[in-house]
């Protein structure tokens, strides 16, 4: 995947061709948006989101060149730029935000609150990004920006000739009416699943039927997947039944009824404890790389503006610009802290914590991307490190109760929002280094993107929470892990309510022994490996969302091997196909989702039930499938 670099970018730093142009700036817009939106949905569902930019860029390519036919591709560029910029800020707010209704601190989303923290943490994170260009970007060559690169290539493809936006919207289509079929008629059933006794033990089994978690196995391939499903396993094919032994407690009642409460009050919290020991590994193994990039940091600032050749594709934003982009973003910070915490005393150490967390998260967040790429980006680990910090700082000025879980989860929300924006930020400026763009305006485009994006996150929150639920006991309701997650850790620590610890000390041990397995097979270079943080999403998912999530993983395995024979270009192409299919099967659901979600606010009375068969509803999941698959080994013809 890694390109290279040593030819020089695609298009030479002294030719001038239309980049920031108004039509990319609206298109990049509305993309963003869109991703925005489909990305809340799908964080809020199954507590993962998916790259934006490759999406993004061949729908661009498909609208600049194939329609209006005048597009250039550092204008594509420019449009995925922007329109990442959304997946990334979704992604940052959706992990702690809603933490705050889930605790029952807020009733629902405040606008303004919720569209601050997302434009305070998404313009630090662009910001405190800019000094790192260089030295991340181009300097430290270990560093690959393995889905930037993968981005650039397919803008280069576009540019030749090449497209795919065939497959993004024809699954578009696809994803939309399966939702329909689910929650707006009700012809298919969203979960098909059943529980029985025995003895003393209850054992479930199910499966969502959904197409949007089918395209994120086959994009996160099958090592992912299937450890996402092992840790469903681990917690309702083991933890449920041998709780019930071990405890010598009955089920009761429904054994369907039974597995969901266990697994609520209970066998979830080993994934928390499996969760903070895994984002507390992913810091500590690359405390090296963390090093160096602070240090980079420091240096960048140093020079930041001093070059003494100024082509084109070396221009950032002036350090001037910097400068007053920071000031104009940390004081409303410190109003914002003053107001959380009412005191001013305390507000200038919580904005004070916040800005050096989300500095020092920034140049973490870009150094990580780089080495190991977004999907392996610890995120969730560094904000549990932020709300432990922030909380204790609290908890040392007195603060307890709803105004400390309202301010530390203030404080996490913008450096959620920093870390997932820079890390976004570093894989669109190795794609614009690739491709020959100026820094200066992919800088701009994202600061747009996060405006955009930023005022439509509090309304898509608002309306998912009022149609489905979020956090809640709900079956319906959509399950949020990490903004739960984070709930949890800010209730024990500024409430007298207690935690599960035999389950989150278990969880803890499943993290070390995943920890040294994964070690163990580093040492012996196998293809697969056992990371902690897939692991531990699954446990902390119920494990209907595992099942497709690890049949797309499958899917995606067996369309390798199947093009592996016919060459190495053909297999990447067919992986290529797919990716951009479930991309579309993602966007479609979650799109329809949201309308319908606003249908039923709207009083419209949804679903109206028509059949419901499980029958139907699986043989309906095994034709998406199997166009999946049709899709991604059939060489493209459009």
């Amino acid at each position: 995947m890694n390109q290279d670099s040593s030819k020089g970018p695609f298009i030479p730093p002294e030719k001038k061709i239309n980049e920031l142009t108004l039509k990319a700036i609206l298109l990049g817009a509305l993309l963003a948006v869109v991703m925005c939106a489909a990305n809340t949905y799908l964080g809020l569902y199954a507590g993962m989101t998916v790259s934006a930019s490759i999406p993004a860029a061949v729908i661009s390519m498909g609208i600049l060149r194939g329609i209006l036919r005048r597009g250039t591709i550092l204008e594509n560029n420019i449009v995925q730029t922007i329109a990442s910029a959304g997946e990334s800020l979704a992604a940052g707010i959706i992990f702690t935000v809603p933490a705050l209704v889930i605790t029952g601190v807020w009733s629902g989303f405040n606008f303004w609150l919720v569209t601050l923290i997302a434009i305070l943490g998404g313009t630090l994170g662009v910001v405190f990004m800019i000094p790192l260009r260089r030295t991340l970007i181009i300097e430290e060559k270990e560093l690959v920006y393995p889905e930037g690169v993968a981005c650039a290539e397919v803008l280069e493809v576009g540019e030749r000739g090449g497209s795919g936006v065939g497959y993004i919207f024809a699954a578009l289509g696809v994803g939309a009416v399966f939702k329909f079929l689910v929650s707006g008629i009700s012809i298919i059933k969203g979960t098909v699943e059943g529980a029985f006794r025995w003895g003393k033990m209850a054992f479930y089994m199910g499966s969502d039927l959904s197409p949007a978690l089918l395209g994120v196995g086959f994009i996160v391939g099958f090592n992912i997947s299937l450890l996402v499903f092992i840790g469903g396993a681990i917690g309702w094919i083991l933890g449920i039944p041998l709780f019930g032994l071990l405890k010598e407690i009955s089920p009761t009642g429904s054994p369907l009824d039974w597995v969901w409460g266990l697994w609520n009050t209970q066998i979830r919290y080993m994934g928390v404890g499996t969760m903070v020991i895994g984002g507390i590994w992913s810091i500590i193994k690359v405390r090296k790389g963390i090093a160096q990039g602070l240090k980079q940091a420091f240096s960048g600032v140093k020079t930041a503006g001093k070059q003494s050749v100024r082509l084109r594709t070396e221009i950032d934003l002036p350090p001037s610009q910097i400068l007053w982009i920071v000031l104009l973003t940390i004081i409303p910070i410190f109003i914002l802290y003053w107001q959380l915490t009412g005191g001013l005393k305390v507000g200038l150490v919580a904005g004070g914590a916040m800005v050096v967390s989300a500095f020092f998260f920034v140049a973490v967040s870009s150094y990580i991307v780089g080495l190991v790429g977004s999907s392996n980006n610890p995120v969730s680990g560094m904000t549990i490190c932020t709300v432990l910090l922030a909380s204790g700082l609290l908890l040392l000025f007195g603060m307890t109760g709803r105004s400390g879980i309202l301010a530390s989860l203030g404080v996490a929300g913008i450096v959620c929002c920093a870390a997932c924006t820079a890390g976004d930020v570093s894989q669109d400026l190795k794609t614009g280094y690739l491709v020959g763009a100026t820094p200066r305006k992919q800088q701009l485009a994202q600061l747009v993107g996060v405006g955009a994006s930023a005022f439509v996150i509090a309304p898509i929150l608002t309306v998912l929470n009022s149609a489905y639920g979020i956090g809640t006991t709900s079956p319906t309701s959509l399950k949020a892990p990490q903004a739960t997650l984070f709930a949890s850790i800010v209730k024990a620590v500024f409430t007298e309510k207690g935690l599960p610890w035999l389950m989150l000390g278990i969880g803890v041990l499943i993290g070390i022994a995943l920890i040294l397995t994964d070690e163990l097979l580093r040492a012996k270079g196998t293809g697969f490996r056992a990371y902690v943080m897939p692991v531990a999403v699954g446990i902390y998912l119920p494990l209907s969302l595992s099942v497709p999530i690890l049949l797309g993983g499958i899917l995606s395995l067996v369309v390798k091997k199947i093009t592996s024979s016919q060459g190495e270009g053909e297999a990447k192409e067919a992986n290529h196909r797919g990716i951009l299919f479930g991309s579309g099967l993602i966007a479609g659901e979650a799109i329809m989702g949201i309308i319908i979600a606003a249908l039923i606010v709207g009083k419209v009375r949804l679903p109206i039930e028509v059949l419901e068969n499980s029958f139907v509803s699986l043989l309906f999941f095994v034709v998406i499938i199997g166009l999946m698959a049709y899709k991604a080994l059939r060489r493209r013809d459009n």
